[in-house]
C-alpha cells in the first residue's frame, strides 16, 4: 500500500536519539496505529510494548531481534516482525525510511 486513506495524523513528532530517529503517528478509522519515520545511520536499541511489523521503505539496516544471536540485513522492500514486550537492536547503515505497524495483542 503506497498511500493511506482517511487517517488522522498526530502533528507532534516522535523524536529519539537526539533527533537521529523521528516518526509521525498515523491513526486509522479502526483505531489501529502506524508510524512513518526516518532513521539516520547509527546504532540504536528500542523496546516495544506491542508487537510490531517494521517495513523498510528505503535504505539498509542490520537487525538483532530478541532471542537471536546473529544480525540480519534488511533492505528496501524487506520487513521483519518484533514480538511484544521485547527489545531489539539496529545498526542503520544508510538513511532508512520506514513504516512501523503496531499489532494489537
Amino acid at each position: 500500500m503506497e498511500q493511506f486513506e482517511k487517517v488522522s495524523i498526530i502533528k507532534k513528532a516522535n523524536v529519539y536519539f537526539e533527533g537521529k530517529v523521528t516518526s509521525r503517528t498515523v491513526i486509522f478509522a479502526d483505531n489501529s496505529k502506524k508510524t512513518l519515520g526516518i532513521m539516520l545511520p547509527g546504532d540504536y536499541e528500542f523496546s516495544t510494548a506491542a508487537a510490531e511489523l517494521m517495513e523498510i521503505l528505503a535504505g539498509e539496516m542490520m537487525v538483532l531481534l530478541p532471542g537471536e544471536s546473529e544480525w540480519r540485513t534488511y533492505n528496501t522492500g524487506d520487513s521483519f516482525d518484533v514480538p511484544a514486550e521485547s527489545r531489539f537492536k539496529l545498526k542503520v547503515l544508510t538513511v532508512v525510511d520506514y513504516c512501523c505497524s503496531y499489532i494489537p495483542g
